[in-house]
């Protein structure tokens, strides 16, 4: 019963991802339906649907092998009918998803011959109105002065940029020699802090010397004087 139990996961996992993967299929045909174009954007959605027919094909196979696997002949032929049920299903979406690429591709065709009508019909009438031409002309041109101010402007205003930029660069390049200075002084005062603080570590070495020599001196005198037969 446990090892029955432990094949029936796989088996349901198998099953699980079968059925996700058909209605991501089915989804994605939809897609491709509905897809106005351009053509890179079916190419994508195409290319997507591919990558979902290899999983679906995929786990089919593992389902089938599993089916072959199994030890009860009843087991093995209701999993071999589900696997002959699951390619017909996947046989009946690639036939939907043939439609749908067809279906869109035409659309997208006449969508783009379309588009060329209404351009030449755009083509035409401005060829047909001088008058149009002639105001768009006009227009076009103050556009381009307007442009050209903007951009003398623009450098006029990038001039002053660069101007404020080698300004702070100089007082930056002040700012570093004054901190080297700077560390030049603190690193002269931490010197001269050591040698201080060595002097009065000898000075208190002599000192505590002279004190132990004065101390040696009276302890003799006084040894002399009340222990003179020692």
């Amino acid at each position: 019963k446990m090892a029955a139990a432990a094949a029936a996961v796989p088996l349901r996992v198998c099953h699980q991802e079968i059925v996700k993967f058909d209605l991501e299929i089915k989804a994605a045909v939809q897609d491709i339906r509905d897809c106005p174009g351009p053509l890179s954007a079916l190419t994508e959605l195409n290319a997507a649907v591919k990558e979902k027919f290899r999983h679906l094909r995929g786990r089919i196979q593992e389902l089938e092998q599993m089916a072959k696997e199994q030890d009860k002949e009843s087991e093995k032929q209701a999993l071999l009918r589900e696997v002959e049920n699951h390619k017909k299903q996947m046989l009946s979406n690639q036939a939907a998803w043939r439609k749908a690429n067809l279906a869109c591709k035409i659309a997208i065709d006449n969508s783009e011959k379309d588009q060329l009508l209404q351009g030449r019909d755009i083509l035409r009438q401005r060829k047909t109105t001088k008058e149009s031409l002639a105001e768009s002309a006009s227009n076009i041109t103050e556009s381009l002065m307007g442009i050209s101010r903007m951009m003398s402007q623009q450098v006029q205003q990038s001039e002053e940029t660069v101007q404020t930029l080698a300004n702070s660069s100089r007082t930056i390049l002040e700012a570093n020699e004054e901190f080297k200075s700077m560390s030049g002084t603190i690193q002269l005062g931490r010197k001269l802090i050591t040698k201080y603080n060595r002097r009065e570590l000898t000075d208190k070495l002599l000192i505590f010397l002279a004190l132990a020599l004065f101390l040696a001196t009276v302890l003799y005198i006084l040894k002399k004087r009340l222990f003179p037969f020692l």
